[in-house]
């Protein structure tokens, strides 16, 4: 059946209508979110209907002489109308094979629709109840959904004589996506865009077959203002953040200030640059604005989680489990609460639910692995992680759980290829690169292992041992004048920090330099250090008894030497009150940069 002559023409209005990616015309945009959260309802897919009417619920309300008007139906539609009623109501109960039952042989778009999405859902509601009943969440991928391929066939042949809508193509697009045709399902998610810009369901589909930013420059998409909703979705799933934000940010501007979609986005985006308190600050006032939420709630509890904010992480799992108990992100954040009380085999148990409750769910198959990690499981590990890559393949935290768990089996080869993915997909993150450069050390390949760990001091070092790592390398090579470098600038770091110190590194710091300087003959400086060494229980021995060999030379008429070349010395804070540190200008380093 060709579309109907009307159906037609309210497809190409709404087309025209999302054109242009201006938001100049707020109001029109609401008319066309309206329009299109009530045909996503009318074909049962609920979350982009949802998601549609969030974003209306956000722009001022309209007029009743602004309202759009009801669809027009079409002869096709009229026929049809009995049949699809029915249907829809047994379809809204999940009773997917009675509602395709009574939509056989109809023609309209709609009802058309509906019949396929039905039989598509029937076969995953029966894949779901197989897997719950035989097997753990480790093996789902075993069972398969058993009406892809009719369904393919079927779509195909419409596809090919031109007779899918935005919707269908959409369809469309999932069955070749669950049959593992990627670059098929991506050019029929790119033409279902083009169909029907205002169906959020095919960007979000788009988004997850997106692996790198080169993809995303060949797609041909719409020019229409949705296309700025799915660019800053696309920057943040590919650690763009920068860019996102900006997105973001334009929205916000636009219009859209009060759209609780966004906000969540945002602080998504600043948990994933590892901006804690500035993520924590945003879920806070998200959930003052939406107390009922639940999506994105899994992030938050892993900023929690993070911070070691118990008593938060307790509050926010009851409150969760009192609104529903049966949501993925609910069993997630139970599940990080028992893990933050070390309590991992329960944690595990939750995310195994979370699993069972939606097998593709991401976060639940990292989070997952990392429980069996603690549990000293390494195959059951690798497994959670590598399901986690399979559903998406730009997820840092799975790469970099395979490389330690590798690590842990002293696999360094292995290490190696897991660590690079994860710092590929995480340029400037410290941590990858400190992994990459102790892999690079286990392999004896010193100079990659020095560049890593330059690398990594360069990008900011989140956990500060780049430094201690790098001045240890240096030691190796017997490169003293770069050891003694490394030490002082980690000290200054430590220091400047104004942290509490609790590095073991930083006492191994100073009786370096101590013995450095003693050789040197910079009895100030070396003096300098060994007090400072007498701070730390592992070095006070071996402190007084470097002061003492001071002591004994300068009675002795040792005097300090002052034509050996040294590196740049500790500030004045630092050196102990009656010893003046000589200033000599900082050796370059530009020999260990990459």
């Amino acid at each position: 059946a060709v579309i109907g002559r009307a159906e037609a023409m309210a497809a190409a209005a709404m087309v025209a209508a999302a054109g242009g990616g201006d938001f100049s015309d707020l109001r029109e945009i609401k008319k066309q979110l309206l329009s299109v959260a009530e045909r996503s309802r009318e074909r049962g897919l609920q979350h982009s209907g949802k998601w549609a009417a969030e974003l209306a619920f956000a722009l001022d309300p309209l007029p009743l002489s602004e309202l759009p008007p009801p669809p027009v139906l079409t002869e096709e539609d009229a026929r049809d109308l009995d049949a699809y009623t029915l249907a829809k109501s047994y379809f809204d109960l999940k009773e997917y094979d009675r509602a395709a039952y009574f939509l056989q042989g109809c023609k309209s778009q709609k009802a058309y629709f509906l019949y396929m999405y039905s039989r598509y859902l029937s076969g995953e509601k029966k894949k779901d109840d197989e897997t719950v009943d035989s097997l753990g969440p480790l093996e789902k991928g075993q069972v398969k959904n058993e009406a892809l391929r009719e369904l393919r066939v079927e779509l195909s042949k419409k596809h090919k004589a031109q007779e899918l809508d935005g919707f269908g193509l959409y369809l469309y697009g999932v069955v070749l996506r669950k049959l593992d045709l990627v670059k098929e399902a991506i050019d029929v998610f790119v033409e279902a865009a083009h169909a029907l810009p205002l169906h959020w369901g095919a960007w979000l589909e788009l988004c997850n077959l997106i692996t790198d930013k080169e993809m995303l420059k060949f797609l041909s998409l719409p020019d229409t203002w949705m296309k700025e909703f799915f660019l800053a979705h696309i920057y943040t799933e590919l650690q763009l953040i920068e860019e996102a934000l900006q997105k973001y940010q334009s929205l916000i501007d636009a219009g859209f200030s009060k759209s609780t979609y966004i906000i969540s986005q945002i602080a998504v985006a600043y948990h994933n640059i590892r901006d804690i308190d500035k993520a924590l600050s945003i879920f806070n006032e998200l959930r003052k604005q939406d107390p009922y939420r639940i999506e994105n709630m899994d992030t938050f509890s892993n900023l929690l989680y993070v911070r070691s904010m118990k008593p938060e992480l307790s509050y926010l799992a009851h409150n969760l489990c009192e609104i529903d108990k049966y949501r993925v992100e609910t069993c997630c954040v139970i599940g990080n609460y028992y893990s933050l009380r070390s309590q991992h085999e329960k944690a595990a148990l939750y995310f195994q639910r979370a699993l069972k409750l939606n097998a593709r769910y991401l976060g639940a198959w990292t989070l997952m692995g990392h429980e069996y990690m603690e549990m000293k499981n390494t195959s059951a590990a690798i497994q959670a992680y590598r399901h986690a890559i399979e559903v998406n393949k730009r997820d840092y935290r799975a790469w970099y759980g395979l490389g330690q768990t590798y690590e842990i089996l002293k696999m360094p080869f292995y290490c190696l290829y897991y660590y690079r993915r994860a710092h590929q997909l995480r340029p400037n993150d410290s941590r990858m690169l400190v992994a990459l450069g102790e892999c690079y050390e286990k392999l004896n390949q010193l100079v990659e292992a020095k560049k890593c760990y330059w690398r990594a001091y360069a990008v900011g070092d989140v956990e500060k041992m780049a430094l201690v790592k790098l001045a240890k390398l240096h030691e190796q090579l017997n490169e003293s004048e770069q050891a003694a470098q490394c030490y002082i600038k980690y000290i200054q770091d430590i220091y400047s920090c104004g942290e509490v110190v609790e590095h073991l590194e930083v006492s191994t710091a100073f009786r370096y330099l101590a013995q450095y300087y003693f050789k040197c003959k910079l009895w100030d400086e070396a003096s300098a250090c060994a007090q400072k060494c007498c701070a730390f229980n592992d070095t006070r021995e071996e402190g007084k008894a470097l002061l003492r060999q001071i002591l004994q030379l300068r009675n002795q008429g040792e005097t300090s030497s002052t034509d050996v070349a040294a590196p740049f010395f500790l500030p004045a804070s630092l050196s102990a009150n009656n010893t003046p540190t000589r200033r000599v200008s900082p050796l370059n380093l530009s020999s260990v940069t990459p």
